[in-house]
């Protein structure tokens, strides 16, 4: 899908010059000093694109980004299959207050870490009570993540290997998983976590498809987001980006190279968590279905109210993500944010301690990519570079100011 002409910033509300401000300070802060390989950023108001920028390269001798580069979108993944999942439970084939065990009864024995040992299974155990779909959708399982580092149960997954797991099949991965403690029990605490890895692979067994072919068939095909794969056609790899790594003191480190990405393998698990490729172009059409009620030209994927439902804050009550997370590692800042289905939710602008409106969602990824959605503004943002970690820069925070500050016509 490409880039749709740019309108007139003064006709959506934005001073032109202002908005300008976004990529010179891309280019000047960020990717001319080397501190990112590459960026490209695209702002829209009621689904409209006002602005565009884009500099860096593909990779070092690779050429400048081309119109329709592809980039990892690692975690930006989650609320496509967050989407996903909720079609089903439209149709009523799952209940949020289902158990997981209903439709992965591997899960059924599962107990909570309580401390002591390094081996697995851990000694000793207390007993999980069931986990529910929207415990899943929530980060509120008790999954975690092996990357953070923090505790056994981390290194069991690393041990496991399930953080990114390409190479398994879905029944393997929940295999691996059954037989690790959870961090603590369900509904207990906010962790992020491999939460909705599983619920991709519940959508494989409620909908007996392939998580990438039911996605492409009920998603990204009505959406037009011809781009956007689990596994890429060959004839994309001159548009893949490469990965970087983070490497203080020096410029980034590649990780893989765009030209000889896994992603041009078929992969064994489509990772609903994490492993999704995309065009800006592409997923500014999801952003604008959202923005749309879950809608966007003639093809209706959700239900406005079900929408509602997953941009709600789910934290018990009322509660924000400095209360109840016990996660390192997320793609969210803590403060007046609270968490829905799938969607981290601002819930108090005041104490983000940046612009924002109340009720504005948004999640990104572990490469740095990023994407916002503001419905009383009709705001629309997609980020796009390719350096991992994602929290080295405040580079989210500062792309929200001048976004903002480049709003002339506000609709509070």
């Amino acid at each position: 899908m490409p880039l749709p002409e740019l309108r007139d910033a003064a006709s959506l509300g934005f001073d032109a010059a202002r908005l300008d401000r976004i990529g010179a300070f891309l280019e000047a802060a960020y990717v001319g000093p080397g501190r990112l390989p590459n960026a490209e950023i695209l702002v829209a108001r009621d689904g409209q694109p006002v602005y565009h920028a884009k500099a860096g390269t593909l990779g070092e001798g690779r050429g400048e980004l081309p119109a329709n580069a592809l980039f990892r979108i690692a975690s930006m993944t989650k609320p496509v299959t967050s989407i996903a999942f909720m079609q089903l439970v439209e149709q009523c084939k799952v209940a949020l207050e289902d158990p997981v065990t209903r439709v992965l009864p591997e899960l059924g024995s599962l107990g909570v870490y309580a401390g002591g040992g390094g081996d697995v299974p851990f000694r000793p155990t207390r007993p999980a009570p069931p986990i529910r779909f929207v415990d899943l959708l929530t980060h509120m399982a008790g999954f975690t993540y092996g990357l953070q580092n923090r505790t056994n149960v981390d290194a069991a997954y690393r041990s496991a290997g399930i953080d990114l797991a390409r190479s398994l099949s879905s029944d393997d991965y929940i295999e691996k998983l059954s037989r690790i403690p959870l961090q603590h029990a369900p509904g207990e605490r906010w962790t992020y976590s491999v939460a909705t890895d599983v619920l991709g692979i519940a959508i494989e067994r409620l909908s007996g498809q392939r998580l990438g072919e039911y996605i492409r068939e009920h998603i990204f095909g009505p959406l037009g987001m011809e781009e956007t794969a689990f596994d890429l056609p060959k004839e994309a790899r001159t548009r893949l980006v490469d990965s970087h790594a983070f490497q203080p003191g020096d410029k980034p480190r590649r990780v893989e190279a765009g030209s000889e990405s896994a992603h041009f393998a078929p992969s064994s698990f489509h990772s609903g968590g994490g492993g999704l490729v995309s065009t800006i172009a592409d997923y500014h059409r999801f952003c604008a279905m959202l923005l749309g009620g879950g809608a966007l030209d003639g093809a209706r994927i959700i239900a406005p109210k079900t929408l509602d439902l997953m941009t709600a804050n789910h934290l018990p009550g009322g509660a924000d993500l400095t209360e109840m997370s016990d996660a390192l590692f997320s793609e969210a800042s803590n403060a007046g944010t609270g968490f829905g289905l799938g969607f981290a939710v601002v819930t108090d602008p005041a104490r983000t301690l940046m612009p924002a409106s109340r009720g504005e969602y948004y999640w990104g990824g572990a490469y740095f990519t990023a994407f916002f959605v503001d419905p009383l503004e009709g705001i629309t943002m997609v980020f796009m570079t390719q350096l991992y970690p994602s929290n080295v820069y405040p580079i989210r925070r500062q792309l929200k100011t001048l976004i903002y500050s480049a709003l002339v016509d506000s609709r509070a």
